[in-house]
């Protein structure tokens, strides 16, 4: 825990992309496959083009490995995205990304719900399993299977 830096203390928020504000933390349950999920309701980055705001649910989940992601420094990491500009898609390959090279989770999924701008939403989603494992397997199966059911959107 001593490696931890954000906890406690005064934040200082940074308002431009920075990987390096992801902290992780030793898994105490290693031998056990369990979800981590994390719901981010305020995220907020800049369009590449136009720099406009865009906004977005992001929900997160994965199946730890040995380390875990501490989550003040998640949320001062999305925050990074700020002043941010990227696509959807993007922004949420880069964050599924960053957080596989700070974990090595045995599973990962990041899916983004933004908010319509010009009237048509964007939900890019994007997961990983590790090679060679049950957990790519269960990537692809996720895969095939993402939002076959779409929820009927009457709140954005």
């Amino acid at each position: 825990m001593d490696d931890l830096k954000h906890l406690g203390g005064t934040t200082d928020y940074q308002f431009n992309y920075d990987p390096n504000l992801l902290e992780a933390f030793d898994n105490k349950h290693p031998e056990n496959d369990y979800w981590v999920k994390f719901n981010t309701p305020e995220f907020t980055s800049l369009c590449p083009i136009t720099g406009q705001p865009d906004f977005a649910t992001l929900y997160i989940s994965y199946l730890p490995n040995q380390k875990m992601v501490e989550s003040k420094s998640l949320k001062l990491y999305l925050f990074s995205f700020r002043n941010h500009g990227d696509f959807h898609e993007d922004c949420i390959n880069i964050i599924m990304k960053d957080l596989i090279k700070l974990m090595d989770p045995r599973y990962i999924e990041v899916w983004g719900k933004f908010l319509p701008r010009g009237g048509i939403s964007i939900d890019p989603y994007a997961n990983y399993g590790k090679p060679g494992t049950k957990y790519e397997e269960l990537a692809w199966h996720r895969m095939q299977n993402h939002d076959l059911n779409p929820e009927k959107v009457d709140n954005r």
